[in-house]
Formats: structure tokens, sequence, C-alpha cells
């Protein structure tokens, strides 16, 4: 046997050691994709924009219309011949991947998922990042675990560490990448996974910077602060119209898509006719094509994006407003005519402008109480993305590391919980998993039965139940059962071996004979559905399923005459609300 193959083995053998090099493995290559994407999004912006412009020149500025159209046309053709899993905002697609798959994505995703969004952005399609590297980095941790062929549990927890080293490179913010994996990815904190993720994270934070400069994605000019104590109420308020607003753009953005999907013309040209579109808002709107970041931006070269220049309290109220609804518009036929890109960016663009509007009007109204407008849209950006992937934790963190920024902390806490509250009042599915549910897959069902899956039998049986003999009479059994206000019991025989079970209904029938010699033993149920310690909750719930019974006896796996406990329906349901409640330590 070879060094290297001993390696291996003492390696498979340990499963911290497997999962550290493993976490490490996919953070450096999820950092390295994240690079890679953003020099990929640039090469097609200048392919397209500053080529489009020496080869249409003759057509003035108009001739941007084109562009977002040739690069639909780019993408509609490889998603729909190449992998179509790539179509759309990319988190969806991972998040069913985990729920649905075990964690499995295919192999040529991640290339044709970055090279059909690269494209899409660099094109002026109005789309983020985030989707697009949470894809690819869960791709490549999805492929490592599967050349290495290993279970779906550790698939799953790969898939999670390439999400969060993904999200951490592109957007400088490793804390925010990781509870971007556990809360949307995952849809829960697990100890087992949580350190890998963390270190993942860590690891493709790190490469990145050895390409990218260690700056926050935005640049506060002048911190804010709370002029006042009274300022919490407009705060309050702020984080309402974020959900509202949030909620809107989630049924806008599949409305859009459920008009292209009626629409009868081959799926690889929607896109195109989606970019034209595309084209004329972008014409007319500063900001809208791509990231929103003003590199797109007609005539304005290098100028501040809309979301710096609400940042920093110096836009115009009508123009908020104006871009308020043109990026949700943008966005929505981007992704709704097949084009690939994340919703967090426009998220973020979305809610500085309904901020910057809010935090405008409010100051003109209430100078001496109020924060400049700056204040709201960085508040604003949050809680709309709160509002809209159902992820407050991950908004609040994110925030906080793309700016730097730790002084409207408690604020932009308030709103964001308050969006999220009334966005789910509102309604049940996040942006993302409304994508799943539209698919026929409840994605709240699997995350229950996977709480389910997690306990153990052992966990949560009743150990002390009483007993009863074959020899006891029906009278003294019914007897037993009034006093106790139980509806069943395990029967033992005089040695203490498990022989059978005695429910109320098995009394009943046995009522109407009128026979007074009858014994426990000779109507009970001398082979009753039996449950195992080592079994999950799951699987014994399965079992009630089968049967209609109120309890099962729980016996050893290897004696099964050996009586450890009894398993009942009140026991299932104290564990599944203790677990829910208790999600986050699991």
């Amino acid at each position: 046997m070879s060094r290297l193959q001993l390696l291996l083995r003492r390696l498979r053998a340990s499963e911290a050691a497997t999962g550290v090099i493993l976490a490490i493995l996919v953070g450096l290559l999820a950092g390295l994709g994240a690079v890679v994407f953003r020099w990929m999004i640039r090469g097609f912006h200048n392919f397209f924009f500053d080529g489009g412009e020496r080869a249409l020149g003759f057509l003035d500025q108009y001739y941007v219309i084109l562009i977002p159209a040739a690069g639909g046309l780019v993408v509609g053709l490889l998603i729909h011949f190449l992998a179509r899993e790539a179509r759309g905002h990319g988190v969806p697609e991972v998040m069913e991947a985990v729920a649905v798959k075990d964690g499995r994505i295919r192999q040529r995703v991640a290339i044709v998922k970055a090279l059909a969004s690269s494209v899409c952005i660099g094109s002026g399609g109005s789309v983020g990042r985030e989707g697009p590297i949470v894809q690819i980095g869960s791709s490549v941790g999805s492929t490592l675990g599967q050349w290495f062929r290993l279970p779906g549990d550790w698939l799953r927890t790969l898939v999670a560490c390439g999400a969060a080293g993904a999200i951490s490179a592109t957007f400088n913010a490793p804390i925010g990448g990781i509870f971007f994996a556990l809360e949307v990815i995952l849809g829960r904190v697990m100890v087992r996974s949580f350190g890998f993720i963390v270190i993942s994270s860590v690891v493709a934070d790190f490469t990145a910077h050895i390409f990218l400069a260690d700056e926050p994605s935005f640049s506060l000019k002048t911190p804010y602060e709370m002029a006042s104590y009274w300022e919490i109420l407009p705060y309050v308020l702020l984080g309402i119209l974020a959900a509202f607003i949030a909620v809107g753009f989630i049924r806008l953005l599949y409305k859009t898509e459920d008009i292209f999907d009626l629409w009868k013309i081959p799926a690889y040209l929607k896109p195109a006719f989606g970019g034209i579109l595309i084209g004329v808002i972008g014409l007319y709107g500063y900001g809208l094509f791509g990231l929103g970041n003003g590199l797109f931006g007609v005539g304005y070269g290098y100028a501040d994006s809309p979301v710096d220049l609400a940042l920093a309290s110096n836009i115009g109220l009508g123009m908020l407003f104006a871009m308020l609804f043109l990026k949700m518009l943008a966005t929505s036929i981007t992704i709704g005519s097949g084009g690939s890109g994340g919703v967090f960016a426009p998220s973020l663009f979305i809610g500085s402008m309904l901020g910057g509007a809010f935090g405008e009007v409010t100051h003109r109204l209430f100078p001496a109480i109020t924060a400049p407008s700056g204040a709201y849209a960085l508040v604003g950006m949050g809680a709309v993305f709160a509002g809209a992937a159902r992820a407050p934790i991950t908004a609040i963190i994110m925030l906080f590391e793309m700016t730097r920024d730790y002084t409207l902390i408690l604020p932009l806490m308030l709103a964001v919980v308050i969006s999220t509250l009334v966005a789910r009042n509102l309604g049940r599915e996040s942006i993302y998993t409304l994508k799943l549910v539209r698919r026929g897959i409840d994605i709240h069902r699997r995350e229950e039965a996977d709480i389910l899956g997690a306990i153990s039998v052992n966990e949560v049986m009743t150990r002390d139940f009483p007993t009863i003999l074959p020899s006891m009479s029906v009278s003294e059994l019914i007897n037993e059962l009034h006093q106790s206000g139980h509806h069943g019991f395990p029967m033992v025989d005089e040695r203490g071996r498990f022989c059978g079970c005695v429910a109320l209904e098995d009394v009943e029938a046995a009522m109407s004979r009128r026979d007074p010699t009858l014994t426990a033993g000779d109507i009970a149920t001398k082979s009753p559905i039996v449950a195992y310690p080592d079994q999950s909750i799951r699987d014994a719930l399965a079992q009630f399923g089968g049967r209609d019974v109120g309890r099962i006896p729980v016996v050893d796996r290897n004696n099964p005459q050996k009586l450890v406990g009894i398993l009942r329906r009140h026991d299932i349901v104290r564990a599944y609300t203790r677990a829910v409640g208790n999600q986050v330590v699991e």
C-alpha cells in the first residue's frame, strides 16, 4: 500500500480530519470561484458595452437597447442546451438539492452558471452576484463530496460550506456567509456542520483578499447616528413598509415569470426579448443595468451608484421613487424571462431607494428629531432583503459587514425583525421558497421531517410505564385503566418478557362478549407494532400512520422480548415542539 493510500485511509477513519480538509478545500475553490466570477463579469461588461458601442455607435446611445438582448440570447442558449438548473436566481436550486437530492448537484452546473450569469450581468441584466456564486460554490462542494462518495449528510454539509465560502468571498462578509448558509440554505443551525462551515467561509475570504481589495461593499462617507430616541418610531414604520415592498417584489417577480411562461416561443429566445425591455428601462434609468453600481449607466462612466448616492443623502425624492419601482420591474423581467442572476443585490438596491425616499420625507417633516435620509437608506436595505428572504440574522450581519458601520445597529435590528414578521403574515413563502413550492416541493414539510429524523426514540420515550400480566382479569384491567388514565398497557409475563399489548379498544370488544373468565392475555394483541431505541421518531411516526394506535412499545433490537420503554403520541408531539423551539442549538 502506498503512503498516499495509507494517508487517505487514516483521514477517512477520522471524521473531524476529513471534514476540516474538505472544508478548507471547498473554501479555497469557492474563494477562487468568486474572484474569477468577478473578473468574468467585468470582462463581459467590456465586451458587450465597450465593444457594442464601437460596433453600434451609429445608433448613438440607443445601442444599449440591443446589448441586454444579445446577452439574453447567449444566456438562453447556454441554459437551454447545457444546464436548465442554471436558470433563475440560483439559491432555490441549491435549497432543492439539499432538501430533495441529498445535496447532489450536477457537476456541469458550476461552469454553466458562471458563464450564463456573468454574461447576463455583464450585458446589463438587472440581477446580482449572490445567487450565481452560491450555486457555483455549492456545486463545487457537492462535486467534491460525490467524488469521494460521501453520504447525504456530508454532501449537504459541503454544499453549505460552498455557499458560505461563496458569499464570504463575494461580499467580503465571512460571518454573513456563515449565517446565509445556515439560515437560508440549511434552514437551521446544526452544530455538526457549523465548524466546517466557519472554516470554509474564513478560507474563502482569505483567498479572495489575495486578489481583491479588503474594502467594504458600501463606503459611508459620514457614519449616521440616531438623532433622538423618538426616531425609533419612524424606523418601526420603515420596517412595516419594507415588508410590503418585499412581498410586492416577490409577487411581481413570479407574476412576470408566469407571463413569460405563457408566451409560446422557444424558451431560449425569451431572455433575448426580456433583454430588449431591460435595454429600454436601462436607457432612461441610471444605474439599473447589471449590478446597479454605476458602471453600466449610459453616459455616466464610473459615477457613484444610486445606492451610494442614497446612502450619502444625495439623490432627489422623485428619482428615489422612480428607481424603486423601475428596479423591481427590471429585476422581475430579467429573471422572469429566463435570465440568470441573484436577487440579493436588487433587494439591497430596492431597500436603499425605499429607505432614502422614506427618510427624505421624514427628515423634511421632523428635521430636529430625525437623521438624514442616508441613515434610512441603510436600514431599508436590510429590511427589504429580510422581508424578501425571511433571513433576519443574515440581513443584520451582512449589512454590518458590508458597511462596517455599527452606529445604526439598533434601528437596523428593529426594522429587519419587524419587516420579517410582517412579511411572514403577508405570505408564508420567501422569495426563495416560493419557487420550490411552485415546483411542488413543500420545503417546510421536509424541514419538519428532518427535525424528527434527527431525534431518536431513545431520547424521548417513556421508560417508567406500568405493565400488566397476562393473567390479569378484564375487570381488574378496566379498573387499572380507569385509575391510571392510560388507554392501554404493554404486557409482560412472570419473567418480565414482553409478550403483547392491550388497548382500550380491546377491552371494549371483550365487554361485548360478556365472558367473566377472560384475561388480559386472551384479548391482547400478541404481535404489536414495536419501535427500537436507535430508530428516529420520523420512522416510528410512519408506523403510527399505518395503524391507529396511540402508543408503541420500545424493545431492544437484539432482544425483542426485552421491553425498554413506550413511545406515545404525546412523547412525539413534545419532542417536536422542543426541537422546533431549539433549532438554533440542534
